[in-house]
């Protein structure tokens, strides 16, 4: 690789490495509004807003977000203080996102009933 790819790649690096923070600490914040302060207004959202019955998904939804952000922020710190490996931390870190936003995207799914999940009660 050339050097200008080398500084390309570096600096996408630290960005994505960097940006594990803000991330982490929204969605911690977020759990811990769903959790601790009953806030079911950002409890699976469809379209911006929350189901009749947000109550019910609000412990799936907290803790959607609060594992995603301790995880997030525990490569961080594991990064930094063990010099975790770029493969084994993006690994992680890619992981742990795309399942957090399928997880949010099928609570709030099935709490609105839409798509496969849209029934008919008797």
């Amino acid at each position: 690789m050339s050097l200008d790819t080398l500084q390309v790649v570096f600096v996408f690096n630290w960005i994505l490495f960097i940006g594990l923070i803000p991330l982490s600490i929204y969605w911690i914040r977020r759990g811990l509004k769903i959790w601790l302060k009953k806030d079911y207004s950002l409890v699976a959202l469809w379209k911006g807003s929350p189901p009749d019955d947000a109550r019910k998904y609000a412990l799936y939804a907290a803790m959607s977000n609060l594992g995603a952000g301790i995880i997030f922020l525990s490569v961080f710190s594991l990064v930094l203080l063990v010099g975790l490996h770029y493969d084994t931390w993006t690994g992680i870190v890619g992981i742990t996102f795309w399942m957090k936003i399928f997880t949010d995207f099928n609570v709030s799914m099935y709490a609105h009933r839409i798509g496969i999940f849209s029934y008919k009660r008797k």
